[in-house]
């Protein structure tokens, strides 16, 4: 389904180069659960933004499905994103003067659907984190684990293929994190590909992970 093919990327920053990925390559299967597996300035956050088509590859190609990703034009790209990817953010990324049920839909405005359409999402997710008696709730009054489960429902509601998760547990205690993880099976369940970029251990022995890509200096080692 994912392929990176030849993928490096170089910063310039004050007249510098820096190498972010170098000459990456790997490929990823339908429903899958990767982990993006090294430590802060490894290149993870590089590898989802090239995916999600946020950052172009200075050189190489990325191909999801059928579709050249990396040559899309801008507007191509913003429709690829709503199209094929959720995203999971660390800090949630939830409107707090919103409601519940209006941080879910949001993803939805663009592509203007009926009202029925928008109400059986809603009703589902809504159900499937079990969060039905917070919608009419604003957000900043839940509790980080219930707005973790809001932020998830936000990824789903356009029903991408893929989800990206970059470092989701790093500000979540031991409880919160674990209950991230049984997030993550409801996911695998509707055979969702997963790519989570993290250094928490609590991933690396994990019976829903089925493949870890670990990223030094740039590099897969």
């Amino acid at each position: 389904m994912i392929e990176f093919k030849n993928i490096t990327k170089i910063y310039t920053e004050n007249q510098h180069k820096i190498l972010a990925l170098d000459c990456i390559n790997f490929s990823i299967k339908k429903g899958q659960t990767i982990v993006l597996k090294g430590a802060s300035g490894s290149g993870k956050s590089t590898i989802l933004s090239i995916l999600a088509n946020m950052t172009r590859p200075t050189s190489g190609e990325v191909v999801v499905g059928d579709t050249r990703v990396s040559k899309l034009s801008d507007d191509f790209s913003s429709q690829y994103r709503l199209d094929n990817i959720g995203f999971v953010f660390q800090k949630y990324n939830l409107i707090s003067s919103l409601t519940v049920t209006e941080n879910i839909v949001l993803p939805l405005i663009p592509t203007n659907p009926s009202e029925d359409y928008v109400a059986s999402r809603l009703d589902y997710l809504l159900k499937l984190f079990d969060i039905l008696d917070k919608k009419d709730i604003m957000v900043r009054k839940l509790s980080g684990g219930e707005q973790q489960r809001v932020a998830i429902a936000r990824a789903l509601v356009n029903n991408p293929d893929i989800i990206l998760a970059d470092e989701p547990t790093a500000n979540l205690d031991e409880k919160l994190s674990n209950e991230f993880i049984q997030n993550l099976c409801e996911l695998k369940k509707l055979n969702k590909t997963i790519i989570i970029a993290t250094h928490d251990p609590l991933f690396f022995n994990n019976s829903i992970v089925d493949k870890i890509i670990e990223i030094k200096n740039g590099k897969i080692i």
